[in-house]
This record gives C-alpha cells, structure tokens and sequence, in this order.
C-alpha cells in the first residue's frame, strides 16, 4: 500500500498538524492524503507552515463548502434494515457507515483545497496576503463514531480482491481510498458497494472489463467529478492570495521529491470527487436512521 505516517505512530510536530487537522477539518481521523505526506522527511512541517491560515481562518472550509453545494448525484437503490442485517449490520454498524459516508462529504473537498493550494507552491507562486489578525473559526462538531480502517493485508483472498477492485496507484503504489477500507468491515455490505459503483470508475489501473454500460456509467460519473473540480479551482485562486508571505522556517523539503508528491497529488485530485459523489450516493441510500 501507499506509504503512510498512522495517526498512533505520530510524534512530535507531526502529532501537533494531525490534531489541528482533525479539529479543523471536524473530523476524528487525518486523511491519507496528509498521512502520506508526512512519510517524506519535512513535507507536511512546511505544507502546513505555508498553509495552514487558510484553514485556522476558515477561508478554506466554507470554500470547499462551496464547491461541493448543489452538487446533484446519481441514486442507487435504497436499502432497507433488513438487507443490511443480511449483511451483518446492526443499529450501530448502520450509523457507523452514515457517519463515513458524511465524513467523506465533508473531508474530501477541503483535502482539494489543500492539494490545490500546495500545487500552486510547487510551480513556484508565493502568496503576498495580508498577516492581520483572522476572525475566530469555529469548526463544526466531529462525526462519529466511524468504522476502523481494514488494513487489506488483514483480508482473505476474496475480499481483499474486491476492495482492490475500488483503488487505484500512487507512483506504481497501490492506493484504496479510506471509505471503502472502512466499508471493508463488512465483506457483503463491500461487495454490494463493488458492484454498485466500479462500472462508474475509470481508474484503468485496475482492470475489469470496459463493456458499453460501464463506459457510459463512466461517462457520467467523470461528467460529475469534474463540475465538482472546476468548482474547486475557481475558489483556490483567492484563497491562494489571501495566504501570508512563506515564513521562513521549516525549510522547503528537496527538489527530489516534487514529481513523487505531484503523482500523489493527481491521484488525490482523481480520488477526492469520487469519495465526495459516492458518499453521497451511499449514504442516501441508507435507510432513515
């Protein structure tokens, strides 16, 4: 899998970003994108340095807000209590789903936001705003409790190979988005998902067969991703300007490592609509709690 910093193995600064980070983006996890980041020696130190106001401010919440507001989404079929039960899901496993499902929501238009701004730092821009005193944010209340992460090396064969199915790679890395890792504590529950939403996927990478239905569910899906990611980069123009002059410390991570974290970054900006559209559309499908 992608490499990654867990949250438990954190120390340090590092500790510090990952609790900002899930107070600010109101969550109770650090999402890959920056738990990979922080495996590089120095990244997410100077990411953050460089980045953090647009977030403490909350100029890139309600941004990402934006973005994502009035995003309309395909249905799938809706679910019933008892399907779920089939599937090993009580009361409390139904809530834990809702609530990644509405994490994902929440989390994956601010992570653009984050990829957007610090793509704009490794072509060189520098933002010139202001460093006057920023209004309080308030973040909202974290959701939760959410299912634990499934380390795939944990699965049987069978399982393992359908949340394969749903990833994709980071620089010849395989990488599978945490929602369906989350979703993966429950094999039938996965493989229901699987089938739902892989003919909408067009990773390439991991194969399946690209029959006429699936290129047009394809289609449509890329149709939706890429509304929500115009929507996306119409808002980091701004939100760059207003950032305050790089401080100067931590120093900029190597040179050698820019073309590795711009791959990370393109599949993030693949991975990122897709957790925001397909949250959706699994989470209406739940039943009313």
């Amino acid at each position: 899998m992608l490499p990654e910093l867990q949250e438990r193995d954190a120390t340090g600064d590092l500790a510090v970003i990952y609790g900002e980070i899930r107070r600010l983006w109101g969550v109770p996890y650090v999402s890959s994108l920056q738990r990979h980041l922080a495996t590089r020696p120095g990244w997410l130190e100077w990411t953050w340095a460089a980045l953090a106001p647009a977030f403490t401010s909350g100029r890139a919440q309600a941004a990402a807000q934006r973005a994502a507001d009035g995003l309309e989404v395909p249905r799938l079929a809706p679910l019933s209590h008892d399907v779920l039960a089939v599937w090993g899901i009580d009361a409390a496993g139904e809530a834990a789903i809702r609530a990644a499902c509405a994490s994902f929501v929440r989390v994956s238009p601010i992570n653009l936001m984050l990829s957007g701004l610090l793509r704009g730092l490794l072509r060189g821009e520098r933002p010139t705003g202001g460093t006057g005193t920023e209004e309080a944010f308030t973040p909202p209340p974290p959701l939760g409790p959410l299912p634990r992460l499934v380390d795939p090396d944990t699965l049987p064969a069978a399982p393992r190979a359908v949340l394969a199915s749903l990833g994709t790679t980071v620089d010849g890395a395989p990488f599978v988005p945490g929602l369906y890792r989350m979703l993966a504590a429950w094999p039938g529950f996965l493989a229901h998902v699987a089938t739902a939403l892989r003919p909408l996927l067009d990773h390439g990478a991991t194969g399946g067969d690209r029959t006429a239905g699936a290129t047009t569910g394809a289609g449509a899906a890329r149709e939706i991703f890429g509304r929500l990611l115009a929507a996306v980069d119409a808002e980091i123009p701004a939100l760059f300007a207003a950032l305050p002059p790089l401080p100067a410390s931590p120093p900029r991570p190597p040179a050698d490592d820019v073309p590795a974290v711009l791959a990370a970054l393109n599949t993030y900006r693949k991975t990122s609509p897709e957790m925001v559209v397909f949250g959706r559309m699994l989470g209406d499908a739940l039943p009313p709690p």
